[in-house]
Order: structure tokens, then C-alpha cells, then sequence
């Protein structure tokens, strides 16, 4: 019990909160679990509020030009998920090795294991995005979108999918700072990164001051310059040797060992939040069914939803980097203790959410759209969400804590289950046979939510994860 005590005086929340914006230098496998938990989830957190605020103030900007253009940015980010499926699948197995190898004090290796990382996304996202630059219009005509809507956005989406390369490395050199426990330098890189997109989009969008009016297309290209520049900073970061991980030239070469582990565990990781991910795609197409509106009001209502989820994200990835590093350390019991305290942390947090969600959705939904139309889908759409949050809260770390020991293929199982096997059929279920419409396919979210906990919990308690070498 003394490992979860809350910190003495003098490691007081204040002063731990400054330490983990400021950076750490913390064994997180000795100590305080508490403590470390704050010390890496407080960027975490700050780091993905930061992600999502790329899409926030897109979206709050490109709704001064109509539901069609909104429409768009929806129907493109729901693609972008597949984007996000292998960027965070390869990531997250980054993450992992990175985690492992400092766990076990071998930071050459840890660096390696990084340089390959990066290589593998590289040749992954110009794999992916080279079809998708010459075929954007057929990607939004799949997804349902109208001519009308097709000619406006076909050049957003080809930039956005197309230039792909700064999502993949973004995420993936932020895995890279997460494993190693320097959480503070990706939480600054995204700072940054949006600081920049935050000034141009306005600018682009509706030509203020010198700059030219491109519309939807000035949003992408805003997005695409704020990634750009964060990716530059995080590669200075990798090779300067300012963070515990520090990467040379000479390590961008194929180290076969390396890679070969590296894909036997990104591949089931991709394939993990593939599954999660097409299933919005899917859930997005079938809103796309009842009109433009629908899917305007699930573009605000979900970007709600994944914002406020981020604090939990956050929790979720300190958990990840704690069992990492501690099954390194070999004290795979202290990486357990570490999940359990988490999970109830994120449960707590996501009560209150919750409650936000149920009794108060138009506050939040009037801060982004005047449309009443589009408001009342987008209330709709947080109210019944909000309903399996707080279940969520702890399934998710649990999810994550597989990750974290590199078992992405028990989170796999459990993902295929719980949105392929469920939340899928049962929103086209109660979209179209039973009658619920735009409802129907919001009821089916929480649900699935649910199953994927039970299942998480029941996987995570029978112990296979402290065993997994990688």
C-alpha cells in the first residue's frame, strides 16, 4: 500500500504538477505510484488536448462556411481515423519497446527501437497516401457526400489524407517521448504546433490581412503546416540528446531484429484500432443516410466527446508507459497496482463528465454551431453517449495497459467484439428495423462501450500480459 500513498509534503501536488509541465527526470519504477501516475499523465493530458484541438478550431472556423463544408471536414476525418488506426498502432508498439528498453536501462536500445519506428511509418504513410492525393473525390463520394459537397472539399481532403506522413510522425515520435517518460516534450510539440495552426486557419480560410481566402482547403493547409513544423522540432529533440532517448544518424538503417519485432507487434496493434476506427466510418456513412445535417451534428457532437475523453486518454497512456517500464524492471505486480489506481482515477473523472453530457449538452453543442438543426443532433448525439462513460472509464485503461506490456493482440480480440460483433450491427439495427434513426446509431456507442469493458477487465485480471516478452 505504501507504493499508492499519496506524495509527502515536499512532493506536494503543486510542485508536482510544475515538475510534470516542466519535465521529469522520475524513475517510474520506484516510488510513489500516485506521483508518477501525475507526473506522466498531466502532459499526457495537456498533449492530447493539444491533438484535438486541430480539428476544434477547424471545424469552429470552417462552420462560418455552411453545414456542406462542416459536412466534409467529417466525412474526411472519418477516413483520417484509418490515418490515425496505424499511426497509433505503430506507436503504441514504439511506445512499448521504447518503454521496456528503459525499464531494463538500456537507452542505445531504446533508441533504436525508435529509429525503427520511425523508418516503418515513413514507408507506411507514403504507401497510403499517394492513392489517396489522386483519388479524393472517389473517397468522399464512398463516404456519401453529394457533388455539391465533392467540389468544395476534394482538395481538403486530397492535402489532408495525402500529406498524411506528418500525422504518422507526429504521433509516432511522441510514442517515442512517452515511452521514455519525457511526456513534457511531445505535450510542448503540440504547443507549438498548434499555436501556429490557430493563427493560420482564420487567415487562410477567409484571406485575412495578406493572405489569400482558400476556404476549406486554407484549413488543411494550416493543420499541414502546424504538424510540419511539430514534426521538425520532435526529429531536433530525438538527435540533439535533450530527452532520455537520443537517436543518431547512423541509426536511420534497417536493424532487421528490431524491425522484425517492432511489426509483430505494430501489425496487431494496427489492426486493433482499425477495427475502432472503421467502425466509425461506418457508423458515419450511416448517419450520412439521413442528410447533411445528421452529419454535421455528428461531426460536433463526437469532437465534443473525443475532447472531453482526453484527460482519459492521457491516464490511459501513463498507464501504458508504467507497465512498460515496470515489466522491464521486472515488477510486473507494481505495473498492476498502477492500471487498478488509473482506472479508477479515469472512472472518477468520467462520472463528471458524464453528468456535463446528460444535463447540460446545448451549452457545449451552442459554443460551435447556431444552427438548431445541427445542435439538436449534435445534443442528441452527447446525451446518449454520455450515458456509458463512466464503465468506459475503466475499460479504457485496461485496454491500454496490454499495450503498454506490447499484447496488442488481447485488445484486438476484445475490439473486433465489441465494435465489429456489436456496435456496428446493432446501430444499423436501431438506425433502420427498429426505427430510432440518427438515434438509433448514437444508442449503439455506449453499448459497445460496455461489452468492451467486461471483456477488457475479464482479460486484464487473468494475468497473461506480465509474461509478454518483446
Amino acid at each position: 500500500m505504501a507504493a499508492t500513498a499519496i506524495p509527502n509534503p515536499r512532493h506536494g501536488l503543486w510542485e508536482s504538477l510544475k515538475e510534470a509541465v516542466r519535465g521529469s527526470r522520475q524513475d517510474y519504477t520506484e516510488g510513489s505510484i500516485s506521483r508518477a501516475i501525475l507526473l506522466l499523465a498531466t502532459p499526457m493530458v495537456l498533449e492530447m488536448v493539444m491533438e484535438s484541438l486541430f480539428v476544434i478550431v477547424n471545424i469552429f472556423w470552417v462552420n462560418r462556411l455552411g453545414a456542406d463544408a462542416v459536412a466534409t471536414v467529417g466525412l474526411t476525418e472519418s477516413m483520417l481515423t484509418l490515418v490515425f488506426s496505424v499511426a497509433i498502432g505503430v506507436s503504441m508498439s514504439t511506445t512499448a519497446m521504447v518503454a521496456r528498453r528503459i525499464g531494463e536501462k538500456k537507452p542505445r536500445e531504446a533508441a533504436i527501437a525508435g529509429s525503427q519506428g520511425i523508418l516503418l511509418g515513413v514507408f507506411i504513410s507514403i504507401l497510403m497516401g499517394l492513392p489517396a492525393w489522386l483519388l479524393a473525390p472517389q473517397l468522399l463520394e464512398w463516404m456519401g457526400a453529394h457533388p455539391a459537397q465533392i467540389a468544395e472539399g476534394r482538395n481538403y481532403t486530397a492535402i489532408v489524407l495525402g500529406c498524411n506522413v506528418v500525422v504518422m510522425l507526429l504521433f509516432l515520435n511522441n510514442g517515442i517521448f512517452r515511452g521514455a517518460g519525457d511526456a513534457s516534450i511531445a505535450m510542448r510539440v503540440l504547443w507549438v504546433s498548434n499555436l501556429i495552426n490557430l493563427v493560420l486557419d482564420p487567415c487562410l480560410i477567409f484571406g485575412l490581412g495578406p493572405f489569400p481566402e482558400l476556404g476549406i482547403t486554407g484549413a488543411a493547409i494550416s493543420t499541414l503546416i502546424g504538424r510540419g513544423t511539430g514534426v521538425a522540432w520532435q526529429l531536433w529533440m530525438l538527435t540533439n540528446g535533450s530527452g532520455r532517448v537520443h537517436i543518431h544518424l547512423r541509426d536511420f538503417r534497417i536493424v532487421p531484429d528490431v524491425l522484425r519485432t517492432l511489426v509483430s507487434v505494430a501489425w496487431t496493434g494496427v489492426l486493433q484500432f482499425a477495427i475502432g476506427h472503421t467502425s466509425w466510418i461506418a457508423l458515419v456513412r450511416m448517419v450520412s443516410s439521413f442528410g447533411s445535417i445528421p452529419v454535421a451534428g455528428y461531426t460536433v457532437g463526437i469532437r465534443i466527446f473525443i475532447f472531453a475523453l482526453l484527460p482519459s486518454w492521457g491516464l490511459s497512456g501513463a498507464a501504458a508507459t508504467m507497465v512498460g517500464q515496470n515489466l522491464g524492471a521486472k515488477k510486473p505486480e507494481r505495473a498492476a497496482r498502477a492500471v487498478y489506481l488509473t482506472g479508477l482515477y479515469n472512472a472518477c473523472f468520467l462520472a463528471l463528465v458524464s453528468l456535463v453530457f446528460v444535463f447540460m449538452p446545448e451549452m457545449l453543442v451552442g459554443f460551435f454551431t447556431a444552427d438548431a438543426g445541427v445542435a439538436r443532433h449534435a445534443v442528441d448525439c452527447l446525451r446518449i453517449i454520455g450515458m456509458g462513460n463512466v464503465v468506459y472509464g475503466f475499460g479504457m485503461v485496461m485496454v491500454q495497459a496490454f499495450n503498454g506490456a506490447g499484447d496488442t493482440r488481447t485488445p484486438t480480440v476484445v475490439n473486433v467484439v465489441g465494435f465489429w460483433l456489436c456496435e456496428i450491427p446493432l446501430a444499423w439495427a436501431l438506425a433502420y428495423p427498429a426505427g430510432f434513426g440518427v438515434r438509433g446509431v448514437f444508442m449503439s456507442i455506449p453499448l459497445a462501450h460496455i461489452v468492451i469493458t467486461a471483456l477488457g477487465v475479464t482479460m486484464f485480471l487473468r494475468g497473461g500480459w506480465k509474461k509478454k516478452a518483446i
